[in-house]
């Protein structure tokens, strides 16, 4: 007969069979809280594999494909540019009144960002005779530099952007399509006169680039002359640079576009110019000599890329529309602040100016010749004309340039009203 436990035994009991069941549920609640975590697991996985990888598989030019597996895989390549998320990126609301100033920033040895790199350093030459108020320091203020003066249209200005086959066929004369340009020469009664007297005129100059669809990427980016490409408004781009290294956008006076001529009379820009109107971050807005199109700078939460944003090229691989059609690949970016645009190319170009002038044997130069806006014989440096200020004509002068030393004598250089410190050997 079973013996009969004592109130003292049955409460332990009690409480052994509680703690029992509580152990239970506990058991049971981790248990699920597993499997909704391995649930939740298991459907981020999947939801990883289904939108990065294809995005991987568009993007050409930041992944390469291992062809030795039955699967494609796609292998990060450590010389190209993952692609980026643009609404990820917050980018920085627009701001002209507080610029970084570029003057002399250039590299000749490899890549870096915020410079250019240069394959030959320019000489020194040409640019704006008088340095503006708006440059402070290391600084410019856009809001506060004059424009030339003058709204000329040109109705004879042509341009075409055709496909065929696996080549972009630009064509073009270098005059601007449905934009204005100022009166060039710079008018003596133009405000803008007394900080850049600009003699050079706007000529048509007939050209035709041939650029591959899809560029091959290098390996290591290649260096760059004076220019980076075209608009598709048919204005030649070049780079950050005037004729002395220095910051072109914040020295030189271009018109309300933001263009001006040189010494060889094309029409062309620095940087971005104010007559483009959709300048998203989407948008392609012409495209650079080694065939990556070239895109603005607003991102879609309405504020700008910057320097800091992009690569030591000044691109980035993002989606944007090409051709009509919504594509992931690598373009370089127009920003506010300098360099402004490409700073080195990251597939080889076709040649190295937009124009290619032409020799007096009607040969074309050397294409790794390029245009500047050099008018050394015309618009002396501003060190050249500092250096004789408060002088009389013959004395011995000099000044100092990004190549040393250099000596002369005072004298007032031909179509010009200030002396300078002409090169003795000049």
């Amino acid at each position: 007969m079973e013996e009969s436990k004592s109130p003292l035994d049955q409460q332990k009991q009690l409480e052994i069979n509680k703690t029992s069941r509580l152990n239970n549920k506990l058991l049971v609640g981790l248990l699920a809280f597993f499997i909704i975590t391995s649930a939740l697991l298991s459907l981020y996985i999947l939801n990883k594999k289904t939108t990065i990888v294809p995005s991987m598989q568009v993007q050409r030019t930041g992944y390469s494909q291992n062809q030795n597996s039955k699967n494609i895989i796609n292998t990060p390549n450590t010389s190209q540019p993952t692609m980026v998320a643009i609404n990820q990126i917050t980018g920085t609301s627009k701001n002209v009144t507080n610029l970084p100033l570029g003057d002399y920033k250039y590299t000749t040895s490899s890549p870096q960002k915020g410079y250019i790199y240069l394959c030959h350093v320019m000489s020194g030459g040409g640019g704006a005779q008088e340095t503006g108020s708006w440059i402070q320091g290391n600084t410019w203020n856009l809001s506060l530099k004059p424009n030339v003066q003058g709204q000329v249209s040109w109705s004879q200005a042509q341009f075409s952007n055709e496909i065929s086959g696996t080549q972009r066929i630009i064509i073009g004369n270098d005059l601007p399509l449905n934009t204005t340009t100022g009166i060039f020469p710079i008018q003596s009664t133009d405000p803008a006169y007394q900080y850049d007297r600009n003699p050079n005129s706007i000529e048509s100059h007939n050209f035709t680039l041939t650029l591959p669809l899809s560029p091959t990427r290098l390996n290591n980016p290649s260096c760059m002359g004076g220019e980076v490409g075209v608009m598709l408004n048919g204005v030649p781009l070049f780079n950050g640079f005037d004729g002395e290294n220095r910051d072109a956008a914040a020295h030189e006076i271009q018109d309300s576009c933001d263009g001006h001529p040189n010494e060889q009379n094309i029409y062309h820009y620095h940087s971005l110019s104010s007559c483009i109107k959709d300048i998203s971050s989407s948008t392609v807005v012409g495209f650079s000599l080694d065939g990556y199109p070239i895109t603005g700078p607003v991102l879609p939460n309405g504020n700008y890329l910057t320097t800091n944003d992009l690569d030591e090229c000044h691109g980035m691989t993002s989606q944007i529309v090409l051709d009509g059609k919504t594509t992931t690949m690598y373009h370089y970016v127009l920003t506010e602040d300098f360099p402004y645009s490409a700073s080195c190319f990251r597939a080889k170009p076709v040649q190295m100016q937009v124009i290619v002038p032409k020799a007096q044997n009607n040969q074309p130069q050397n294409i790794n010749q390029t245009n500047t806006d050099n008018n050394s014989a015309k618009t002396p440096p501003q060190a050249a004309i500092s250096a004789c200020a408060n002088q009389t004509a013959g004395n011995s002068c000099s000044f100092s340039t990004p190549n040393g030393q250099v000596t002369g004598t005072c004298k007032t250089p031909p179509n010009q009203t200030s002396m300078a410190c002409v090169p003795i050997n000049h």
